[in-house]
C-alpha cells in the first residue's frame, strides 16, 4: 500500500511539475495582458488630460476676451461722447465755442466715465489730507508747510484707483514736512 501511495504521489508530483511551467506561462500571459490594458488606459487618461488642458486654456482665453470686449465697449461710449464734443466745435462748424457749454459737456462725459468705472468696481483712492501710506500712495515730492501735519498728503498730482480691494494704480502725491525753521527750533529746544 505504501508503494501505491508513493507511486501515486510520485506520479502526482510529476504532473504538478509539468503543470508549473504551463501555469507560469499562463500567469505571465495574463500579467502581460493586464499590463497592456493598464498602459492603454494610462495613455487614454494622459490624452484626455491634454485635451482638458487645451479646452480649459481656450475657455480662459475666451472669457478674458469677453471681459476685455465688455470693458472696451463701455469705453467706446465715452469715446463717442468726446468725439461729439470735439466735432461740435471743430474747424467746419464756424461757431465760437461756448466755454460753459464745453465745461458742461465734459463734466457729463466725466460722469459717464466714472459710472462705467464704478460698474467694474473701480474706485478712486482718497489721498489729500490723509496720512501718507506707501501701499496706496507714491510720493514724488515733499512740501514744507505748517498747514498740514508732517507725513500727510498735501497735494494729489494724479489720482490713484482700486479695483475691489486690489490696487490698480497708486496715487501720485506730495507729502508734507514740517517747516524748516520749526524743526530747527524743536531740536534746539530739546537740547537745552
Amino acid at each position: 500500500m505504501i508503494d501505491e501511495q508513493q507511486e501515486a504521489g510520485g506520479g502526482g508530483g510529476a504532473a504538478v511539475a509539468q503543470d508549473a511551467p504551463v501555469g507560469a506561462e499562463t500567469r505571465l500571459a495574463a500579467l502581460t495582458v493586464e499590463r497592456d490594458e493598464i498602459k492603454d488606459r494610462m495613455l487614454r487618461i494622459a490624452a484626455e488630460f491634454e485635451n482638458w488642458k487645451r479646452r480649459a486654456r481656450k475657455e480662459q482665453e475666451d472669457a478674458e476676451a469677453k471681459v476685455r470686449e465688455s470693458v472696451l465697449r463701455d469705453m467706446l461710449d465715452v469715446l463717442d461722447n468726446l468725439e461729439r464734443a470735439v466735432g461740435a466745435f471743430g474747424e467746419g462748424s464756424g461757431a465760437a465755442p461756448d466755454g460753459a457749454a464745453v465745461v458742461k459737456g465734459v463734466s457729463l462725459v466725466l460722469r459717464l466715465f466714472q459710472s462705467k468705472l464704478e460698474r467694474y468696481n473701480v474706485k478712486p483712492i482718497v489721498a489729500r489730507g490723509e496720512p501718507f501710506d506707501p501701499r496706496v500712495h507714491e510720493a514724488i515730492s515733499r512740501v514744507e508747510t505748517a498747514d498740514v501735519p508732517p507725513g500727510a498728503v498735501v497735494a494729489e498730482l494724479q489720482r490713484g484707483y482700486r479695483i475691489g480691494e486690489r490696487l490698480l494704480r497708486p496715487a501720485m502725491v506730495s507729502v508734507a514736512t514740517g517747516p524748516a525753521g520749526g524743526t530747527k527750533r524743536a531740536t534746539e529746544g530739546g537740547d537745552a
